[in-house]
């Protein structure tokens, strides 16, 4: 039997070059796709590649002219089984598999290990689907793909000419409107193709381009919660301790233009049957050009004043809401306040104009080849990727309240509405002098310019983070008998060098000589906007965007006249230096295969960093080394030639970020924090196995189901503990008691669950069900993760694993005939462990459920030219963490619905 893909235009290019252990084709049913019909396409050519896996692996494909309908990478991902997305603002981000960190992902092209622009934790947003054909992951990885990977490795096909057959061209033209905001959005694309006959063999060339520019206003609140140490006054139920409080909350309002654009290039040649040559150049940038508003409300600034009595009285206190306090009834049960409703007297607002310009890039090169040389086989490349993410603020100017308190608000707050974050300002009411002053609330306020802010503070930042990698591989295949099979043993080797350095300087303005020399206004009002707010949040005042130009303007004088100077504390330098080795073979049966192997790996990290030494920057070097070995089985047994059953065991190992192996700590004296990395913080190891069942429907469909189970020592947690050491402490300023966040190891952990798959379409059975021919489109496409995990803190409770979702699924359906295809997808996760806390913040962070709808509708005018609408964010939801419990939010976002039209076009 062979496979056929019969479509109206060019056959879709099924060119599958990485995993070496995926290229062992097998002969299949013949599956007939007729006419335009990209989602048959493309599903069609996934499962060819799946089918003949050695491992378990689920694939992305590109329809016949070699388009994928997503946007980036992360979309992409996010229709196979067991995905799942995090998303920044609306648009998605990071993907999990099978419901597990993020960070357990690795990311590859063309088989090549890419750091991305923020160290491990793979941002796939960044990177165009424009540059892919096929994007396989790999779930059960084999000894040829790095170690560093728990849950899988997704690996981005790129496009050659040689998938297609001669001078092709392709692309996109579309714009939009962002609904929240009212805002433009742009893209286009482009890819042309050719491949000449020479006289020295044949030549290959493909340039291509996108462009992704999407204008945004996003709507936010945030609180900060924590266990106030006076709160141990029960209440009138005699409840008392353990109440979370918001020592403060905040607006912000956000305004962004945020671009993808990427561009590449690939030479193929090929001089002679069984040798090929190929040199590749991609280069793909996100930039992310942000103006916040930010207005905090600091109700804890005064818990600490002497005036304040001590909330420790054993019995339930009378609650008396006379509107009339001696302090600013913080954390205070007696003035009737609780932790989600109440009023604060006379608190500070801290204001935050930030003008922020962030650009991340990848630019990767690769010069490989594929040669058959006698009886063995060899592959070969040679990798140079420079990863950058630019951090720079461009300007932030600080403003906050004047010490006396009856120019400052009195703030009505009401957090029970999740939705709803209801702060009324109130004008603040003094009666009295010294001890005797009370406080009460005078008229409501509308207006936030209505209570006075001085500048205090102007910033600028220059940021920037940059990875040098160098990789350089080979793989040696030979096929021969053995053991009465047909055998093919593989022996492969990489070297890989890796630095990641991280510089600051910034420029500090923050006296009012300072101020004046540069020109820069000590109020908020000239250098604002009148503009109207664009956003939809309810909010209990009224407020003035800053001037984007007047922001730049004052830097710019400023930085005339002020040196930007180094934060030597923010710097760091990680190498890491990875020698890999590996073997395995693989032998082929009459009922199916057997793969086998291990990967060896010695890494060695040495760190650079200054720290504060007596005083005096110093810096210093840590160095660390360790050899890891990761064996792997992986068993396919045909029941017949449509079912298989495939079981695999397999290793790998997380190893930290390069930022969170520096040896310094960097802190923030405005929140008291300190942020710091863990040179001896060990990498997670696990040990898994894998049991699938799989059916190839025919002509075209798939079901699978399968269990899996890892289980995971060192667990690696987020920590926040007190830092209590005096080694930062500068100028007077104690910095012992800051909060500090840091990488640890915890206990051991595990993660198990289900998997299951189905994908099919009525066109086959059309005629036996007596159904009319326009039935015939409809399709489905439905996939289910469901897992339960644990691990051990490093304090050691037990808590399900950080990122963890307990169920994932998407639910999609289409339509596709006559030239017409249309397609609704709705995925979920359940809500996941987001970070382990201590309990004076509130204890651990989670990300509440999130669930999204997308569509997509396109008409074939010609077999050249469609047309296409395309809708995201459907369901316009928000995204929220919370601490604790669900009531207690810390984040609150909403986005709004995105929808873009256009054209696609292919010769």
């Amino acid at each position: 039997m062979k496979l056929a893909l019969l479509v109206g235009a060019a056959a879709a290019p099924l060119l599958f070059v990485q995993p070496v252990f995926a290229q062992e084709a097998t002969q299949v049913d013949e599956i007939v796709v007729t006419g335009r019909r990209p989602i048959a396409e493309s599903e069609a050519a996934a499962l060819q590649v799946q089918r003949n896996s050695d491992s378990l692996v689920s694939v992305v494909a590109a329809d016949s002219v070699g388009r994928l309908p997503d946007q980036n990478i992360a979309q992409a991902v996010a229709r196979v089984p067991g995905a799942a997305v995090e998303s920044d603002q609306g648009q998605a981000r990071y993907v999990s598999l099978r419901g597990a960190p993020n960070y357990w992902t690795t990311l590859s092209i063309n088989g090549i290990g890419i750091v991305s622009p923020e160290g491990r934790d793979t941002r796939y947003d960044s990177l165009p689907s424009a540059i892919a054909s096929q994007i396989v992951v790999n779930k059960a990885v084999t000894p040829d793909l790095t170690g560093e990977t728990i849950s899988g490795n997704i690996n981005i096909i790129t496009r050659s000419a040689f998938d297609y057959p001669g001078l092709s061209i392709a692309g996109k033209l579309g714009a939009g409107r962002a609904e929240l905001g009212d805002r433009d959005m742009y893209e286009g694309q482009l890819v042309v193709s050719d491949r000449f006959d020479t006289g020295f063999g044949e030549i290959g060339l493909l340039a291509s381009g996108s462009y992704f520019e999407r204008n945004m206003v996003t709507d936010n609140y945030e609180i900060d919660w924590e266990l106030v140490s006076q709160d141990v006054q029960p209440d009138g139920a005699g409840v008392g301790g353990n109440r979370l409080w918001a020592r403060e909350t905040e607006n912000k309002l956000y305004r962004l233009t945020r671009t993808n654009y990427s561009y590449s290039g690939r030479l193929d040649w090929s001089p002679t049957d069984g040798h090929r040559v190929f040199f590749e150049s991609i280069f793909s940038t996100f930039t992310d050009d942000e103006a916040r508003d930010n207005y905090i409300f600091d109700t804890d600034d005064r818990q600490n004043d002497p005036s304040v009595p001590p909330r420790s009285a054993a019995a339930p206190c009378t609650i008396a809401t006379t509107g009339v306090v001696t302090n600013t009834a913080y954390a205070d049960v007696c003035v009737g306040n609780t932790s989600l409703v109440g009023t604060v007297y006379g608190i500070d607002i801290n204001q935050r104009a930030t003008l922020r310009a962030f650009e991340q890039s990848i630019f990767t090169n690769t010069l490989g080849g594929e040669h058959a040389l006698g009886e063995w086989d060899l592959d070969w490349r040679l990798n140079f990727t420079r990863s950058r993410d630019d951090r720079s603020v461009v300007g932030e100017a600080r403003y906050e309240s004047p010490s006396t308190r009856n120019l400052r608000p009195t703030i009505f707050y009401a957090f029970n509405d999740v939705d709803l974050h209801n702060i009324e300002l109130y004008n603040t009411i003094t009666t009295g002098t010294g001890a005797a002053t009370t406080y009460s609330r005078g008229a409501r306020v509308t207006n936030i310019d209505d209570f006075q802010r001085n500048l205090t503070q102007l910033t600028s930042l220059d940021a920037v983070d940059e990875t040098e990698a160098y990789t350089a591989r080979f793989d040696l295949t030979r096929q021969l008998s053995l053991m009465g099979a047909d055998a093919r043993v593989t022996f492969g080797g990489q070297y890989d060098i890796r630095t990641k350095e991280a510089n600051e300087r910034q420029m500090v303005l923050n006296s009012a000589a300072q101020f004046a020399a540069a020109g820069t206004s000590t109020t908020f009002a000239p250098v604002s906007l009148s503009t109207p707010f664009a956003g939809d949040i309810r909010m209990g005042y009224t407020f003035r965007y800053f001037d984007l130009e007047a922001m730049r303007a004052q830097i710019a004088r400023a930085s005339a006249l002020n040196a930007f100077n180094p934060l030597l504390g923010n710097f760091y330098n990680v190498e890491e230096e990875i020698y890999a080795g590996y073997g395995a073979i693989r032998l082929g049966y009459d009922w199916g295969s057997v793969l086998a192997g291990a990967r060896v790996e010695h890494i060695t990290n040495t760190g650079q960093a200054f720290v504060p030494l007596a005083g005096v920057s110093t810096l210093i070097t840590t160095e660390g080394e360790q050899t890891i070995i990761y064996p792997s089985v992986h068993v396919n047994y045909d029941i017949d030639e449509d079912r298989k059953l495939r079981v695999s065991f397999s290793t790998g190992a997380a190893r930290p970020d390069y930022d969170q192996l520096r040896p310094n700590f960097t802190f923030n004296d405005a929140n008291q924090t300190i942020s710091g990395g863990n040179p001896d913080a060990q990498p997670e190891r696990a040990y898994g196995v894998d049991a699938y069942y799989e059916w190839y429907i025919q002509p075209q469909g798939f079901f699978s189901a399968g269990l899996f189970y890892k289980r995971v020592e060192d667990v690696l947690f987020s920590d926040t503990r007190v830092f209590g050491s005096t080694v930062l402490n500068t100028a007077g300023v104690d910095r012992s008691q800051y909060r500090l966040s840091t990488l640890v190891n915890g206990g051991d952990g595990y993660i198990w669950g289900f998997e299951g798959a189905l994908q099919l379409q009525l066109d086959p059975y059309v005629e036996q069900l007596d159904l009319p021919e326009w039935m015939g489109g409809f399709g489905i496409n439905v996939n289910v993760t469901a897992n339960e995990s644990q691990a051990t803190t490093p304090g050691g409770t037990r808590v399900t694993l950080p990122g963890t979702s307990d169920v994932v699924y998407n639910l999609a359906g289409y339509y596709e005939k006559y030239g017409l295809s249309a397609r609704l997808n709705y995925r979920k996760r359940t809500a996941w462990l987001d970070g382990y806390g201590p309990a004076s913040d509130g204890g651990n962070t989670y990300w509440a459920a999130d669930d999204e709808m997308d569509a997509s509708i396109r008409y074939a005018v010609t077999d050249n030219l469609e047309v296409y609408v395309d809708g995201s964010n459907l369901l316009n939801n928000p995204g929220r963490r919370y601490v604790r419990e669900s009531q207690y939010t810390i984040e609150w976002e909403r986005f709004g619905r995105r929808i873009d039209a256009g054209i696609r076009f292919s010769f």
